[in-house]
């Protein structure tokens, strides 16, 4: 195996000398930069497995700013290269303005050698694993891309892109119902195991129809799993995805987006919204909660804030995600079936399983709209037992 290797960046040769010597020792390949033009240019001419590097260098020597300016850079070569940031000055703004640019640890100087190698370890494994991920969902991407002109592969490589098995976590219970109106489409929903007790859930829906629309939210998808194995808080990884999604689509596509963690265990659900039909939260004593905190759609504004708002989840509550497929669904006269439909539906059957509430609730769309659906119409329930 080829040894790992680090690019260090500081403008100080003692701290650069005092890094080398440490790390040298852990067996990793080093290579020393001494200012943001010379970590530009290293990023650039060879791949690197982790950046350490100093926020501080000669023009600026406080605010950390010319390290920002350098991360930037950074990452627009190579972004998936793992960081971890050093400084003198540490403050909360600088450390929330560094975790905005993807870094994932932070060390002020002077510091402690066992944590700073733990930290370097740790970091590295990070970034393989998304590199891995990265690697994977982009050939997968490239294989829809070659199928796009025989309609039934790209059908059956689409429904590859779902999940074949929904995680079981105990306590819950999860039923996901996926109907493209053209056997493919823009509709999308995930479940990720993130550890023994914790899963993601997202649901999304792209702008437009057809072979367009599913190569775009086959594209979110992967990008999606390459992000959430970084084990992002909600918040996060909607601006970061939604930076990916404003720089690679054109100016009229935009995405709805709801992207959640759950802690089975303690029953916590951290979420954010962006731009999508509000979920609905069923209480046990018939009360409705709307997941509505977050921000505006995928791809309108790339330097769009999201907000993240949590919820505790309680026995014998539901959480019914849906996209407007189903609620837009019309009946002969172009009624639509509504919002208030389904509520009275999902009012009328919350104690029962999520999957016997999700087919209700798809028999009552198709009986309404005469087994024609307008739109692709996805439909995720949880149930709390």
């Amino acid at each position: 195996m080829q040894p790992l290797r680090l690019l260090i960046a500081d403008d100080q040769a003692d701290i650069l000398e005092a890094l080398r010597l440490l790390l040298k020792g852990e067996g990793y390949e080093l290579e020393l930069a001494n200012s943001p033009a010379a970590v530009v240019a290293a990023v650039s001419q060879r791949p690197f497995d982790l950046l350490l590097m100093d926020l501080n260098y000669a023009r600026d020597t406080t605010s950390g700013r010319e390290g920002l300016d350098l991360l930037s850079q950074v990452h627009l070569i190579d972004d998936t290269l793992p960081i971890v940031a050093m400084t003198a000055w540490g403050s909360v703004e600088l450390a929330v303005a560094i975790m905005r640019e993807g870094v994932r640890d932070f060390v002020l100087k002077p510091w402690d050698n066992t944590r700073l190698l733990e930290t370097v370890r740790i970091e590295i494994e990070k970034g393989q694993r998304v590199r891995k991920a990265k690697v994977e969902d982009q050939e997968r991407a490239k294989r829809l891309k070659r199928a796009a002109g025989d309609w039934e592969e790209a059908k059956r490589t689409q429904l590859g892109f779902l999940p074949k098995e929904i995680p079981q976590i105990p306590g819950c219970e999860f039923s996901g119902a996926w109907l493209p109106m053209h056997g493919i489409g823009g509709d999308y929903f995930d479940v990720i195991s993130l550890d023994a007790n914790r899963f993601a859930f997202t649901i999304a829906d792209v702008a437009g129809k057809g072979i367009a629309a599913a190569l775009l939210m086959s594209n979110l998808q992967a990008t999606v799993r390459g992000l959430a194995v970084q084990d992002l808080p909600p918040a996060n990884l909607a601006e970061q995805l939604n930076r990916i999604i404003s720089k690679n689509t054109a100016s009229d596509r935009f995405i709805t987006f709801f992207y959640a963690v759950f802690d089975a265990q303690s029953r916590r659900l951290l979420y954010s919204n962006g731009g999508h039909n509000a979920p609905i939260v069923l209480r046990r004593d018939g009360s409705i909660d709307r997941l509505s905190s977050g921000g505006q759609a995928l791809g309108i504004f790339e330097e769009e804030r999201y907000e993240q708002e949590e919820i505790t989840l309680a026995e014998g509550d539901r959480l019914a995600l849906f996209t407007d497929g189903i609620t837009e669904a019309s009946d002969g006269t172009e009624e639509e079936f509504g919002e208030a439909r389904l509520l009275e539906i999902l009012q009328q059957s919350r104690s029962l399983s999520a999957a016997e509430i999700q087919k209700i609730v798809l028999s009552r769309v198709a009986e309404f709209s005469g087994e024609k659906f307008q739109d692709d119409a996805t439909l995720v329930l949880l149930a709390i037992n």
